[in-house]
């Protein structure tokens, strides 16, 4: 796994503006920079540098026709994040289900123990 990859895309993707530039770009495709802006109360420079920073990460691609620019969401480079948020989830998985396997055990050993180390008076009543 590319670890610089990995920072770059949790950075651009750790900031709200951006978050919801990506939204949109998915729910709606492809967007003029301009229409981008017009969904933001912020100038249009603001949030080509929100777009530069989605570039430098690899999640969005810029297509330029004469002096329009046109900005595509790009989900590939989110696989790596997957697969690190994966790994994660794996060793905790693993984690809880040895937790899990520890508290039933102390389970059976305790069974008819107190907390207080005395044995539990059954059948007395």
């Amino acid at each position: 796994m590319d670890d610089e990859a990995l920072s770059r895309i949790l950075k651009a993707a750790g900031d709200t503006t951006r978050r919801k530039i990506l939204t949109l770009l998915v729910h709606e495709g492809t967007l003029r920079v301009t229409a981008l802006a017009a969904h933001f109360d912020m100038s249009l420079n603001s949030v080509s540098k929100h777009i530069k920073v989605l570039e430098e990460a690899g999640l969005v691609t810029r297509r330029t026709i004469g002096r329009e620019h046109f900005i595509a969401a790009e989900l590939q480079p989110l696989r790596v994040t997957e697969a690190w948020f994966g790994q994660l989830k794996s060793i905790w998985e693993l984690r809880l289900a040895a937790l899990e396997d520890a508290l039933v055990a102390r389970e059976d050993d305790n069974d008819g123990t107190r907390t207080d180390g005395q044995q539990e008076d059954r059948g007395a009543s």
